[in-house]
């Protein structure tokens, strides 16, 4: 690779069959989904490191950082937010249900 090439993964366009280069287009709708979607994949890791935290508060000594009320308080918040966001996110991944086609009445 030159210096003025692109790795592939980095060129903002697509090589038709014949060589030309057009511009890739994601629709609003799949764009915003898969956005989505990465936001419930990175959920978890965000939850685990959010409930670590409070063990890195008293890992010095036991004087430094709040008392166990104060952890168990931030543990139980952290919980209803992922709660509230796995809902959120799941609300909006959902596929809506199409309705079947109608018959012709006679």
């Amino acid at each position: 690779m030159s210096a003025g090439e692109m790795p592939a993964a980095e060129t903002p366009a697509a090589e038709t069959p014949a060589g030309e280069r057009r511009a890739l287009f994601l629709e609003r709708g799949s764009y915003r989904r898969r956005r989505l979607m990465d936001a419930a994949r990175i959920l978890p890791v965000a939850g685990a490191i959010l409930l670590i935290l409070p063990l890195l508060w008293h890992s010095g000594s036991a004087e430094n950082g709040p008392g166990p009320a104060a952890d168990a308080i931030y543990v139980f918040a952290v919980w209803i937010l992922l709660i509230a966001g796995a809902a959120i996110l799941s609300r909006f991944l959902t596929v809506p249900r199409a309705e079947p086609p109608r018959g012709r009445e006679p």
